[in-house]
């Protein structure tokens, strides 16, 4: 794993801090609803930890915000009790949609991913300058990679964007969750029984540069199983590149680049849909804390999981989502 010269780090924080500083200026508001420091910094943990994990940050995130009471959809007022709305009334839709805590934390757990992405960029920056190289006709490799992850992100956007709303309605819950986190399980446990069954007959070998398109499409279609919260979009993009012919470490190095396109614009989505509801609620600041420190937890976690998963493969966090799942239907339904 290639990583970004360090005496670049502190330029890069700084920059950013400007930037988000500059923003915050511009539109200054005082939350309407209490986020505290510590569920910002728990918020930003768990998203950072799990979300290049095959354990679904989806799914923790979903967890975590009912464990910490911000899964209330009582309509939220301002200081002169007027409702305040995420979308006011209009002849197109009479009911509008009501400002909610739900809402803010649905719209926050997905925008402090772009702190994960952020980690992405860190550690494999060099994948992104060949990949610039490649579109420059100066790297063949670069640009073979570049197909690819173009190639596995189109089947998420066909079907995520017509999707989207339909999931956030039906899917966001305790028990969808619970059934994503075994199935899940099992999944991971027959794969990793698969590919030592075939481990002699020249699978686990190749680069992600190397795959044929149909494959990198395949693992496109693999990627929309994480639609459903829960499944693990890591988990199902590593399965599928193991089908493909992908080594544990290049099949999760690929679950990650293949993430990038993914999750901005999920992140996008939510930003532009509910973003100034959430800031609305929540403040500018602990937003910002939240995506740092998943951006610092993910840079240990994606190091982490290359290594691990190298040396042992999946089935051990097959058994996590197994006693996380047992232990969340305990909590939940005794």
């Amino acid at each position: 794993m290639s990583f970004f010269p360090r005496k670049f780090l502190p330029c890069l924080l700084l920059g950013a801090g400007l930037v988000a500083t500059s923003q915050a200026a511009e539109t200054p508001r005082e939350p309407v609803a209490e986020l505290s420091t510590g569920d910002a910094i728990v918020l930003g943990l768990i998203e950072g930890l799990t979300e290049f994990l095959p354990v679904s940050s989806t799914g923790h995130l979903i967890i975590a915000t009912d464990a910490l009471g911000l899964e209330s959809e009582k309509q939220l007022t301002d200081k002169s009790g007027q409702p305040l709305w995420s979308k006011a009334p209009s002849k197109e839709n009479p009911t509008g949609e009501p400002l909610t805590l739900k809402l803010a934390a649905d719209t926050y757990t997905v925008i402090i991913q772009v702190g994960a992405i952020a980690a992405v960029l860190f550690l494999y920056w060099r994948q992104i300058l060949t990949m610039v190289a490649g579109l420059l006709g100066r790297s063949s490799p670069g640009l073979r990679l570049l197909r690819n992850i173009i190639l596995a992100t189109i089947p998420v956007v066909v079907l995520g964007l017509p999707l989207h709303g339909w999931i956030d309605r039906h899917l966001f819950s305790v028990p969808a969750v619970l059934g994503a986190l075994v199935v899940g399980a099992f999944v991971m446990i027959w794969a990793e029984r698969w590919r030592y069954a075939h481990s002699g007959v020249g699978l686990a070998r190749g680069d992600a540069a190397d795959l044929p398109p149909r494959k990198a499409v395949g693992i496109g279609f693999a990627q929309c199983l994480a639609l459903w919260p829960g499944t693990s979009r890591s988990m199902v993009s590593i399965v599928a590149g193991y089908l493909s012919g992908l080594g544990p470490a290049k099949a999760a190095e690929f679950s990650f680049l293949i993430g990038l396109p993914a999750l901005s614009g999920a992140a996008l989505l939510k930003a532009v849909k509910s973003g100034p509801a959430m800031i609305e609620v929540f403040g500018w600041s602990h937003m910002l804390l939240g995506c740092a420190v998943a951006a610092v937890s993910a840079l240990f976690a994606v190091k982490f999981l290359v290594h691990f998963i190298g040396r042992y493969g999946l089935v051990l966090f097959a058994y996590y989502r197994l006693l996380l799942a047992l232990g969340l239907f305990l909590w939940t339904y005794l």
